[in-house]
């Protein structure tokens, strides 16, 4: 049975701030002009890093591989015209893991971004998402 999830966004009545909450959580800010929070498409670049980065953890933590540092950097190639959507999106995975092999981490980020990652499902299928990663395994 599909799960039905509501936020509700309120327009702070200042420039182009909103306030966006999710059953009672602390509320996010979203500003379109960037001046008080991020804009709604650098929201989406979060959104997308927080998904995969979750997964990523996950994964590598049943794989019994001690994470000790995970950073994501996106980066979102966006159409020059109206609608200025991402056209190419680019995730750098920078992980710390004592002993892991790069394998055993690629594979964590292939199955987040192929199977488990809801956000990048919920993209249109046509933006190409590539990602780099720097293992510090030492």
């Amino acid at each position: 049975m599909p799960t039905t999830k509501e936020t509700v966004t309120t327009w702070q009545r200042r420039g182009m701030v909103f306030s966006g909450e999710s059953s009672g959580r602390p509320p996010v800010i979203i500003d379109g002009d960037t001046k008080e929070g991020p804009s709604p498409t650098d929201t989406l670049l979060i959104a997308l890093a927080g998904c995969t980065g979750s997964d990523v953890v996950l994964i590598l933590g049943k794989k019994r591989i001690a994470l000790k540092e995970l950073r994501i950097a996106v980066t979102g190639t966006r159409r020059d015209e109206e609608p200025r959507r991402y056209i190419a999106i680019r995730i750098g995975f920078t992980v710390v893991a004592p002993g892991a092999t790069e394998q055993a981490v690629r594979q964590a980020i292939d199955l987040s971004l192929e199977k488990y990652c809801s956000v990048t499902h919920s993209l249109n299928p046509d933006i190409p998402i590539s990602y780099d990663l720097d293992l510090q395994a030492y």
